[in-house]
């Protein structure tokens, strides 16, 4: 019987540690931070304290994305890349 309390104790003191791993998980929403600057509303996207996304909508305007072009702090918009891709049409029928 002792020996079947102290394997259970065991077996509780071993679970508990990756229960608290598992309430650190990194949360899959992202955090948005909405700030006004001008006539401009920005939204800023962070997901765990990295930002990855700005959403600018203009007073007059369309709104529109800033994403991270490199590792770094370069964003660049979304509908508007610096790679144009020919779009020719070679064969019709």
């Amino acid at each position: 019987m002792r020996a079947l309390n102290r394997l259970l104790i065991a077996s509780l003191l071993a679970v508990a540690p990756v229960a608290t791993f598992a309430a650190d998980e990194p949360s899959a929403e992202p955090d948005v931070t909405i700030r006004q600057e001008g006539d401009k509303t920005i939204q800023e996207y962070r997901v765990n304290g990295f930002l990855y996304a700005i959403k600018v909508t203009p007073k007059n305007g369309k709104p529109y994305f800033l994403v991270r072009a490199d590792g770094e702090s370069n964003f660049v918009r979304s509908d508007k890349p610096d790679m144009l891709i020919p779009a020719w049409e070679i064969f019709s029928w």
